[in-house]
This record gives C-alpha cells, sequence and structure tokens, in this order.
C-alpha cells in the first residue's frame, strides 16, 4: 500500500533552531580546509565541522587580546608540556 504524505504546509530550514547566538551565512574557504576539519572532526569521533571552525575564530579572538609577550609564554609552556608527553 502506498502511503501519501502532505507537505503542503512544510517549511524549509533547520528542524532545531541554533538560537540567537549564530547567524547564518555563506563563506568560500579552500576545499583543503574544510577537508581538514570534516576529517578532526572524524578522527575525534564525531561532532560538528562547522562548530569546530567557530570554535577557532573564537580563540583567535580572544588570543588577539592576549599581551605578545604572555601569547608566547603560553605557546612555549603548551609546547614543553607536549613534548614531555
Amino acid at each position: 500500500m502506498k502511503k501519501n504524505y502532505d507537505f503542503s504546509k512544510g517549511k524549509r530550514g533547520a528542524v532545531v533552531s541554533s538560537g540567537r547566538q549564530k547567524v547564518r551565512i555563506t563563506i568560500r574557504l579552500d576545499r583543503d580546509i574544510i577537508n581538514w576539519y570534516k576529517k578532526k572532526v572524524d578522527d575525534s569521533g564525531g561532532g560538528n565541522y562547522q562548530t569546530m571552525i567557530n570554535d577557532v575564530l573564537k580563540e583567535s579572538i580572544h588570543r588577539k587580546k592576549e599581551p605578545t609577550e604572555m601569547m608566547f609564554r603560553r605557546i612555549i609552556k603548551e609546547e614543553l608540556q607536549h613534548r614531555a608527553v
């Protein structure tokens, strides 16, 4: 038996709203950047590559507010910890 579905009152767009904090935009990025983020998400067990890009951009903004000396100290500390592992 074939079912007939009525989509006459259907609406396009996201099923779940992302809230008022996020704004839908169109941006063109290099394919290798998108592929890198998609792989990173897959390697970490799932998630959303767009959210990851958003997080990286936020972090970049916060780092711009960080004095240069503090940034170098943080980077050196992170690298030393990474090498100790």
